[in-house]
């Protein structure tokens, strides 16, 4: 039998660099984001025991393996070791958008890679569970400078606020009408800036600077933003509720590169202030940075100038997914 997992991605707005332990062990953290329709497919298949070979893992590349142990991909290998997974599988991999661009999805990979192995194990799993084994697998097995909230979004779904309290992770749905959701997910549009990374490559010095308090003050003010979005998002008038959040994504877009020198560069900066000139009414880079998607707010009536004005670009219309994680059959 065949299965699939479906994992979305997300796009975070405000928050982020405050989900690291390293940070909200000792302060307060909590992000604002949503899961997007786009997504990570992982699926498995139980292969006979006559194939000469025990893993087949296909991604960028195809390994035939006879032990988990010899998988070269690092997430596959370790959730298999960890999950003493016995039976031989073959393992595939799709995905919507490419890898590497600040859309959460290696953490929507191993999200969607535990999510199929606790069900070929028989074994119930909340989407709090999945997210917290998806944490251990990134940053105990596989010691990555990964932040949590990328595996709270890609397992519940939706859009949302996570606070990271200690040990404890507080999950509240934001509360808005269909027609300012509405209007708000018809603004938003990811504007690519052709660059793929390697996000905890970016991380190193902001890291430093996390566990030494030297950007402290940036990360404070980025939380004290998540705050006032969501009051923003759950209040009236939707015109005034789109240039608020707009400007509120520009303030945090110029805080967010105090926090590291490797965040933007140049051709970053200048992609970011064309979108702006062509109509946005403000935006960011999704991630940790230094390319990847840009996340702009245009609302419906701007964007078809914005899009004749950026037609170089690849610009991409996104949704709310409310599934999180599924395991889809057949």
């Amino acid at each position: 039998m065949l299965l699939t997992s479906r994992t979305p991605f997300r796009v975070s707005f405000f928050g982020g660099g405050t989900d690291y332990p390293e940070y909200f062990a000792r302060a307060r953290g909590a992000v604002l984001g949503m899961a997007i329709d786009k997504y990570a497919y992982v699926s498995t298949l139980v292969l006979p025991n006559v194939i000469d070979y025990r893993y087949r893992v296909s991604y960028s590349i195809i390994e035939t393996v006879a032990a988990a142990s010899e998988i070269k991909h690092p997430v596959v290998r370790e959730v298999l070791r960890h999950y003493a997974v016995e039976q031989p599988l073959h393992i595939s991999t799709m995905a919507d958008l490419p890898s590497r661009s600040g859309l959460g999805s290696s953490s929507s990979f191993t999200v969607g890679l535990v999510n199929l192995i606790n069900t070929l194990q028989g074994k119930p799993t909340t989407k709090l569970d999945l997210a917290r084994q998806a944490i251990f697998v990134e940053r105990e097995l596989l010691q990555e400078n990964v932040g949590v909230q990328d595996q709270f979004h890609a397992a519940f779904g939706g859009l949302n606020r996570f606070d990271f309290i200690g040990e404890r992770t507080r999950i509240t749905p934001i509360q808005m009408s269909i027609g300012g959701q509405a209007a708000l997910t018809a603004s938003l549009l990811l504007v690519y800036t052709g660059v793929t990374r390697f996000a905890s490559e970016t991380l190193d010095e902001q890291m430093a600077k996390t566990r030494s308090g030297g950007v402290d003050r940036d990360l404070s003010h980025l939380l004290t933003l998540t705050d006032q979005a969501v009051d923003v998002l759950e209040g009236g008038q939707l015109d005034a509720m789109l240039r608020d959040f707009g400007a509120m994504l520009h303030e945090g877009w110029e805080t967010k590169k105090k926090l590291s020198s490797k965040v933007s560069n140049p051709a970053i900066d200048a992609l970011y202030d064309a979108c702006l000139a062509a109509g946005a009414l403000g935006g960011k880079l999704c991630g940790a940075g230094s390319g990847g998607f840009l996340l702009m707010l245009v609302p419906p009536e701007r964007q078809t100038r914005f899009r004749e004005v950026m037609r170089d670009s690849l610009i991409t219309p996104i949704g709310l997914d409310t599934q999180g994680s599924t395991i889809l059959v057949g």
